[in-house]
């Protein structure tokens, strides 16, 4: 019997569908002037902090500037969730007070996904066990480049069954794919395979998050809910500094989603330093808060 997906690539958006949708939407998302989207933007940021010199002060303080946010920023929502590497789960969950904040783990073997499948399935277990509402993963590419898809489909469902109900991203890494036709592959395959979000990048290679890829991303996601009716969530991540740049994902969603996924539970951007510069165009003056 064909699997969904393979059925499903034969509707890849051609180059000049995807030029023809990404020409408006990068048209309208020249200038910014509207705080309410800026603040629907900085509401879907998971703050990132995945650096190989990370130790327990410096998540200890990142959390800090979480959770001193409301206080000081008393009508500006905060960041959707924090990110960081397995092994900080726990002090996040210990020290986190802010409401509503989730905490995201990075797993899997990330960023290369280049490691024996028990481990990355037990390492995704561990990192839920200490605390985490989210799991973020990445396909294992070597797999997928050599066309082996019930391999990256299998580890994505074991995956995906350990960790249960909470939230998997599944990160196709969009820069070391060949072409659109690829990225919307994998896309498929994640989301056939129980992916809750579908992610463009790790921001740990050459080429990250482009508008290409999410546009192909985001018409993947379409085209998955018309022919299973599930909703998918999309991530943006990797080298999305501006809030222009993060307008263009945003705009992106909602011209081939609808404003229904404009939310934290089916729109996140991944970022580090985006939520500065997001925070300084709201209050009109640069802030350096997180």
């Amino acid at each position: 019997m064909t699997k969904l997906y393979e059925k499903l690539f034969k509707s890849a958006p051609s180059q000049n569908e995807i030029k023809k949708g990404l020409k408006a939407v990068l048209s309208e998302s020249k200038t910014i002037s509207d705080k309410q989207l800026l603040m629907k933007i900085l509401s879907v940021i998971d703050l990132t902090s995945l650096n190989t010199t990370d130790n327990k002060s410096d998540i200890i303080h990142f959390t800090g500037k979480v959770n001193s946010f409301a206080g000081r920023f008393h009508n500006i929502p905060n960041v959707a969730a924090i990110c960081v590497f397995p092994n900080f789960v726990n002090v996040v969950k210990e020290k986190l007070t802010a409401k509503n904040v989730r905490i995201a783990s990075v797993a899997g073997g990330f960023p290369t996904s280049q490691t024996f499948r028990s481990i990355k399935v037990t390492e995704s277990k561990m990192a839920v066990d200490a605390g985490a509402d989210e799991i973020d993963i990445v396909i294992p590419v070597g797999s997928f480049l050599g066309n082996d898809f019930a391999a990256v489909a299998d580890e994505i469902r074991e995956i995906k069954g350990t960790i249960g109900e909470k939230p998997l991203k599944v990160i196709v890494e969009s820069g070391l794919l060949h072409d659109s036709e690829q990225i919307f592959k994998a896309s498929m395959i994640a989301m056939d395979a129980g992916a809750d979000f579908i992610k463009t990048s790790t921001g740990k290679v050459n080429i990250s998050a482009t508008p290409e890829a999410a546009f192909v991303m985001c018409r993947a996601i379409s085209d998955f809910y018309s022919e299973t009716g599930i909703k998918v969530g999309f991530k943006a991540a990797g080298g999305i500094v501006t809030p222009n740049d993060a307008v263009v994902y945003y705009n992106i969603v909602r011209d081939c989603l609808g404003e229904e996924w404009l939310n934290s539970k089916l729109f996140r951007i991944g970022a580090s330093r985006l939520a500065n510069n997001v925070l300084s165009e709201i209050v009109g003056c640069r802030v350096d808060h997180f």
